[in-house]
């Protein structure tokens, strides 16, 4: 492998685990304080999950971005590139709404246009390389399940069951 396709390799799997520890590092403080008092839907999953989850994510995510990435620089390769930038931001922006700010109505809000850009991101990583596509859908599926996940928190904390 080229010496800038081991930079391009390494940086895409490194850069969404860092940005996934600033979501951790945001949302840590809150788990054994605040977030401990929330009223949970039956179908919310044990703390413990989230951790090794959220890594394997974003460990898939950043593969998928190197087999993008990798490809030679198009308009369309492009635009897929800052789809993955624009969801990658979103993602971690949902953590300082709900767990940074304490607001799980902002935060669905948020995780749906998160969700929508997910999708449109999948769309365009189908197009050039369907593996790339292929290997978010455990992202997309767990999202879906953070997005009635967080309106149940919204129901059941914010609005009153």
């Amino acid at each position: 492998m080229k010496a800038s396709m081991t930079v391009k390799a390494t940086l895409s799997l490194v850069l969404p685990l860092i940005l996934g520890a600033v979501a951790g590092a945001i949302t840590g403080p809150a788990i054994d304080g605040w977030y401990v008092h929330l009223t949970k839907p039956s179908f919310s999953p044990p703390n413990w999950i989230f951790g090794p989850v959220w890594t394997l994510l974003y460990l898939l995510m950043g593969y998928s971005l190197f087999r993008i990435w990798r490809l030679p620089a198009t308009d369309m390769r492009n635009r897929a590139l800052l789809l993955f930038a624009l969801q990658l931001a979103l993602n971690i922006a949902w953590s300082f709404l709900f767990f940074g700010l304490r607001n799980p109505a902002l935060a669905l809000g948020e995780i749906l246009v998160l969700w929508v850009a997910v999708a449109y991101m999948l769309h365009f990583f189908y197009r050039i390389d369907p593996p790339a596509a292929w290997i978010n859908l455990p992202y997309f599926g767990w999202l879906s399940f953070a997005v009635v996940l967080n309106a149940a928190y919204a129901w059941l904390n914010v609005w009153g069951a």
